[in-house]
């Protein structure tokens, strides 16, 4: 009985004492988490402060250029090592040239010889020739590993279009040539009539039919947007029909070698009626109508 009246106090005591340690472990506990928490809230937020501002860096590197500076330079670098290498401009090779200037097909290539060929660009090139004014087509290559090769195919100046007391120059499809001048084209036919550049490219294959009045033909007129009226030398008026054009002006050449109709005292000949002609001669000269004797 003592032994257990010894012990029973010390027993009590002790689970006291355990009971009172566990009591004040538990707030312990509890600061430990919330510590832990503010650390990672405060991990998180200089970790978003440091993206926030590296973001707000590239923002205004690229703002200020620097970003593309940096990166052209580095291209740059990397085109004259490929130059260093071998691969530069040593020639600029051009075929079909006629009416356009050496300086301008160099000019508007913008290159020059020992150039990295790699930073040529052909697709701008070739825009930039077609933008010429007697540049109707063009083709650019790069020959590795250094030349520059360049087709032209030109305008073909046509005629001479007269319109509001002005001249152009038109090519073979009609169109008007920027900046030709039209005094160094004078020995082309000359063509009036609103409509005349549309129709221009037959007019001129019928005249072309007949060598020996081509060289005769001053100008021609289009009437109504359907017919000719061509003025051969010597003022005279050639009136051709809207049907078959050509066969017309086949029968006048036909008259010209045989009765040398064109060195008579005529004016005007009406070629619109396919059996008949209709010669009209100067003042005081009895006007002929007729057939094959005429």
């Amino acid at each position: 009985m003592r032994l257990l009246g010894f012990f029973a106090p010390w027993r009590t005591d002790t689970k006291r004492r355990a009971s009172k340690k566990r009591g004040a472990a538990k707030p312990s506990r509890r600061r430990t988490v919330h510590r832990g928490a503010d650390w990672r809230l405060r991990r998180r937020v200089a970790v978003s402060a440091l993206a926030a501002l590296s973001l707000g860096s590239l923002i205004g590197l690229w703002s200020s250029g620097w970003i593309d500076r940096q990166a052209d330079w580095l291209a740059h670098q990397a085109l004259s090592a490929t130059a260093e290498a071998g691969l530069r401009v040593e020639d600029v090779l051009v075929e079909g040239r006629n009416r356009t200037a050496r300086s301008q097909i160099l000019g508007t290539l913008r290159v020059g010889r020992g150039a990295p060929i790699l930073s040529f660009n052909p697709h701008q090139a070739r825009k930039e020739l077609e933008a010429l004014p007697w540049v109707r087509k063009a083709e650019v290559e790069r020959r590795l590993p250094g030349v520059i090769f360049v087709r032209l195919v030109e305008r073909i100046p046509l005629a001479l279009w007269q319109r509001d007391g002005k001249l152009a120059v038109i090519d073979e499809r009609g169109e008007i040539v920027r900046d030709a001048p039209p005094e160094a084209f004078a020995s082309l036919p000359l063509l009036v009539g609103e409509d005349a550049p549309r129709h221009a490219l037959g007019l001129v294959a019928l005249l072309e039919s007949e060598p020996d009045l081509r060289p005769r033909v001053a100008a021609a007129v289009l009437v109504r947007g359907r017919r000719w009226n061509v003025r051969l030398d010597g003022g005279i008026d050639i009136r051709l029909p809207e049907d078959d054009p050509t066969a017309a002006w086949a029968e006048l050449a036909r008259m010209q070698r045989e009765h040398g109709v064109l060195e008579r005292d005529v004016i005007a000949i009406d070629l619109r009626m396919p059996d008949r002609l209709v010669v009209r001669t100067a003042p005081g000269v009895k006007p002929q109508v007729g057939g094959e004797d005429t």
